[in-house]
């Protein structure tokens, strides 16, 4: 570990396999922040000062400024302004204003701006989406060996700059309007850029299960990432995985690889594909209940999780100890910025007609926030191209109006 006299006075705490971390790290060193980095692998006797600035709880990353402040796991938003960045775009005219920088925003950024059009893209966070935190992708075509997500994803990012796309990270949107046949998309830090086409491509987020309890032990044994926090768990004896889908699945399995057991809590019956349920049943160290609910979480006297009350097929509950529950119930689209300006689905995911249009001439909206999208990275770079031909064909449609689509 750096000699404390001589380390910068940033200081972060991770893991190396922690994405997180990794999306922090690199996001300070895009900004040229200096900072010191304390791997908690090679230096466990430092969980004492994370779980310290923590209140026992042991969150990573965990990010200490000079004045002693600090931040836990910090979208890069909310470290962007902490440390007082500028965070307002170069111009207030687009061509393209694209809401959310994963790989479907990247991908139209890409097809957009090799068309000359003047594209911003917006990112609350760090650009890349969920595909930049996945640890590693095995299904994407063109990489049969699999790809480590944060690598995509800087090849997304670094290929819309060779186009001259202007990126935004660490900003996000708070409105939408639409004036004079023109769309004004407002930033959270106030600043108002209109565009001829406006493309929503915010993705979406992990769902809670809003079991009693939960709120007050996420990070203090509740975790929505194994990749993220399973290391954690090495030699545990129970953890507990909640969800049926391919991810619940995909995730207790990788669990495996730290924990002596692991407990998949299904509250209907499984949906995963049968590839994923025939391996789950045939590991020796797995069990999966199906017809059962998560009641509630319970904390030990260290304020950590030690036990889930779970309701079972025929009514009954029971306690079942457990050092992590991993949560993998589902999605919910990142659409609440909108505030009702456009048309939802009963799910709250974007409605589109065919040509990836919402309820708003000018708006798009492509990737995991449409409603019918598939939720996969190959199909979500899919529609971030077809987005851009749609866009294409509307910006044409304007200009053959007579309508200026820049100031």
């Amino acid at each position: 570990m750096p000699d404390p006299t001589d380390r910068p006075p940033l200081v972060v705490y991770g893991a190396p396999w922690c994405p997180d971390c990794r999306r922090s790290k690199a996001f300070l060193s895009e900004q040229r922040v200096p900072f010191t980095f304390i791997d908690l692998e090679q230096h466990p006797e430092e969980n004492a000062a994370v779980e310290r600035y923590n209140d026992g709880k042991r969150i990573i990353p965990t990010i200490v400024f000079a004045d002693g402040s600090h931040l836990a796991e910090p979208t890069d938003e909310e470290l962007a302004a902490r440390l007082g960045l500028a965070r307002d775009a170069a111009q207030t005219s687009y061509d393209l204003v694209i809401v959310g920088g994963g790989p479907t925003g990247l991908t139209t950024a890409i097809y957009a701006a090799r068309e000359n059009l003047r594209t911003v893209v917006i990112e609350r966070s760090a650009l890349g989406g969920q595909a930049g935190v996945t640890e590693r992708l095995d299904n994407y075509p063109g990489f049969p060996d699999g790809i480590a997500g944060s690598e995509l994803a800087a090849r997304f990012v670094q290929q819309a700059e060779r186009y001259g796309v202007e990126l935004l990270p660490a900003v996000s949107v708070a409105g939408l309007s639409t004036i004079d046949g023109r769309s004004i998309v407002t930033t959270s830090t106030g600043q108002d850029l209109h565009a001829a086409a406006v493309l929503v491509a915010t993705g979406s987020t992990y769902r809670r299960t809003g079991a009693e309890g939960e709120g007050d032990l996420i990070g203090a044994g509740i975790h929505f990432c194994a990749t993220c926090d399973g290391p954690f768990y090495r030699g545990a004896a129970e953890v507990v995985v909640i969800g049926g889908g391919n991810s619940g699945f995909e995730e207790g399995l990788f669990l495996t690889q730290f924990a002596e057991h692991v407990t998949i809590v299904v509250r209907t019956e499984p949906v995963a594909s049968r590839l994923l349920q025939d391996k789950v049943a045939g590991h020796p160290r797995m069990t999966v209940l199906t017809g059962t609910e998560t009641i509630a979480f319970h904390a030990d006297q260290h304020g950590k999780l030690a036990a889930v009350t779970l309701r079972g097929p025929g009514g009954e509950e029971s306690q079942h100890p457990a050092s992590a529950a991993f949560v993998f119930v589902g999605l919910d689209p990142n659409t609440g910025w909108l505030g009702g300006a456009l048309e939802l689905d009963a799910r709250g995911f974007l409605v589109t007609d065919r040509m990836m249009q919402t309820s708003v001439r000018g708006v798009f909206a492509a990737g995991d926030v449409r409603s019918g999208s598939t939720k996969q990275l190959a199909s979500a770079v899919g529609e971030g191209a077809a987005a851009a031909l749609q866009i294409r064909a509307h910006i044409d449609e304007l200009r053959d109006g007579g309508s200026d689509t820049a100031a």
